[in-house]
């Protein structure tokens, strides 16, 4: 079987030869320039709309090219391929030299799904699509059931997070040719696993991005973002707007992956109705229904409005990330009170109950660390799975000062507490690589670009910890590892040898037992949980009770218990089913898990 989805720009291989189209509204003349020797370029024609078209007969699969625009070359915004790089010319692709295999796969229920993050370039020793597919036996053995993959857009230099990914449609020819990810999507649905990737529609990174020159009027001073010019999603051009929903469109049908998860939408401005969120839901929807297919959210503002059900039915995106249990439970575990994680100190355990019973812990509380503005939307009427809980993830490990894991830095009885309540509570969980072994590699912030722009980065991530008490002697900030260094790539790869050593397999089996209890006891009782189906108790500055009412009108009770002094355990349970206790029930430092079946008729 083939599968392609046909792009309105870009180039697309058709009966009548390969078309070129380009949208360049401020251009007075395009043309196509063949990177082959003694070449003349091919004037395009111009269309209304500010849009230029070529068809010819002698260009096929393989053929580089670029865009000639007022004398400019400049490569394809849309390629589908980059074999040079960023600078470097575009290559025509065939969608079709791909024989899918996986004819028969349909997707994974989104109740049964459990996320593995990983980055691409550091998750296997050769860090491309190749070197990922040897290790997927690895995550099906784990318990997770989707993979995700960061962003894997073209981006600039050898190694990047994925979040400067400037050619939307080319998969990195760092990792592989577009063929190699679609090995690996199909490797993945062999194995009974779904996969997701995570797209950047919110901001462009700054080396690379020839849009700017190319479509000026995909941007606006209006909105600035932390990258510059806000992308103009308000505006009245409709083929920007086409850009971003085809992507979308793109990755689902051409490389089949079964779900995308929308980077900082926090960080796009657009007054429009619907505004591009929704609209991207809605197309997806609508066009790809003969499969599960599953989109997810990180939103700062903890919208719920994007999570919208009719009659039980996902009609939106099926979840958002959890960024405020994220938040709680890392201040249970390690005291840190800087940055945002200071919302959380003044009543941790009141935070826990809530993000973990209604979802967001700011439903439009006011938040100090943001000047005292409102933050978030009643979340309280949707499912628990309407939810993703992490305990790490590519931000908050890469985000500390030398991308340190919670494993070197906590505790090990608080470190399994919080493991237990992300693993087996309701909402849907996700983990970062190696944390299932409880690696003590880092994941840093690392990034190659040309050599002003490293030094920039480079002084701005010094600069960035420079308000921590321990940073604040320029010296110190000295030892925060350089972004732009090939070191700092290097260290944060996985180390395959460590889930073979004694203390890192102990963790790896915890995690194996925790999933196979969550798919045994939790899975089966989550879909058709009602609304508000959460409840929680404060029982002490940082100890809770929570209590959910699952699809098949059983109980799941947690206590968890980050004081320093026991818990008596509530006078009901002995009608309760203990499925998990990080420690002895009740103990400082502890979660425990309770199933409790439903009243006899």
């Amino acid at each position: 079987m083939r599968r392609h989805h046909e792009l309105p720009f870009g180039a697309e291989l058709t009966r009548e030869g390969a078309r070129f189209r380009l949208w360049a509204p401020r251009a007075s003349a395009v043309s196509l320039q063949l990177e082959v020797a003694n070449s003349a370029a091919i004037p395009m024609v111009r269309e209304p709309g500010g849009w230029f078209s070529l068809t010819t007969t002698i260009v096929g699969p393989g053929a580089r090219y670029r865009y000639l625009i007022d004398r400019k070359a400049f490569p394809d915004p849309a390629s589908r391929y980059q074999p040079e790089g960023v600078h470097g010319p575009s290559e025509v692709v065939d969608p079709g030299a791909h024989a899918w295999r996986d004819l028969g796969w349909r997707g994974r229920p989104w109740e049964e799904i459990v996320l593995y993050e990983l980055h691409i370039g550091t998750f296997s020793d050769t860090g491309d699509f190749a070197g990922a597919a040897e290790h997927l036996d690895h995550i099906v053995e784990l318990g997770a059931t989707a993979v995700e993959l960061m962003p894997i857009a073209e981006f600039p230099g050898s190694r990047d997070w994925g979040y400067d990914g400037v050619f939307l449609y080319a998969p990195a020819s760092q990792y592989g040719r577009p063929n190699a990810l679609k090995r690996l999507v199909e490797a993945c649905h062999a194995r009974g696993l779904a996969v997701f990737l995570d797209v950047v529609y919110n901001h462009f990174g700054p080396e690379g991005n020839y849009l700017h020159s190319i479509a000026p009027d995909f941007f606006t001073e209006r909105h600035q973002t932390p990258w510059g010019a806000a992308i103009d999603f308000s505006g009245p051009h409709r083929p920007m707007r086409d850009f971003f929903i085809n992507n979308a469109l793109y990755w689902l049908e051409e490389f089949h992956f079964d779900g995308l998860r929308l980077d900082a939408v926090h960080a796009i401005f657009d007054e429009s109705e619907p505004n591009i969120i929704s609209e991207i839901a809605e197309t997806v929807r609508r066009r790809i229904n003969d499969r599960e297919l599953h989109l997810v959210l990180e939103n700062d503002r903890n919208e719920a409005r994007y999570l919208k059900r009719t009659d039980g039915r996902v009609t939106g995106y099926n979840a958002q990330w959890n960024d405020d249990l994220h938040h709680v439970l890392h201040v249970l575990a390690t005291g840190d009170e800087t940055g945002y994680f200071g919302d959380y100190t003044a009543q941790p355990a009141e935070y826990l109950g809530r993000a973990l019973a209604e979802g967001f812990a700011y439903q439009g509380e006011t938040s100090p660390f943001r000047g005292g503005k409102p933050r978030g939307e009643p979340s309280g009427g949707f499912p628990p799975a309407a939810f993703v809980g992490f305990l790490q993830n590519h931000d908050q490990v890469g985000n500390q000062p030398f991308g340190t894991r919670l494993s070197v830095r906590v505790e090990e009885a608080a470190l399994q507490a919080c493991v237990a309540i992300v693993l087996l509570s309701p909402q849907i969980p996700l983990l970062f690589m190696g944390e299932e072994w409880a690696s003590t590699r880092p994941f840093a912030f690392f990034c190659d670009f040309e050599p002003g722009l490293a030094d920039s980065v480079r002084e701005g991530r010094r600069r960035e910890f420079a308000h921590f008490p321990e940073f604040q002697d320029e010296a110190a900030r000295e030892q925060i590892p350089d972004p732009t260094a090939y070191a700092t790539f290097a260290m944060s790869r996985l180390n395959w040898a460590e889930p073979r050593e004694q203390r890192h397999s102990r963790w790896l089996d915890r995690y194996r037992r925790l999933l196979a209890i969550r798919a045994r006891e939790i899975v089966p009782r989550l879909a058709g949980i009602p609304p508000f189906s959460g409840r929680y108790r404060v029982l002490g500055a940082k100890v809770v009770s929570v209590e959910w009412r699952l699809g098949d009108d059983s109980r799941l009770l947690l206590l968890a218990n980050f004081a320093g002094e026991p818990l008596p355990l509530p006078a009901n349970l002995p009608e309760a089913l203990m499925v998990y206790s990080s420690a002895e029930p009740g103990a400082p430092l502890s979660a425990t898990f309770f199933l409790i079946e439903p009243d006899p008729e």
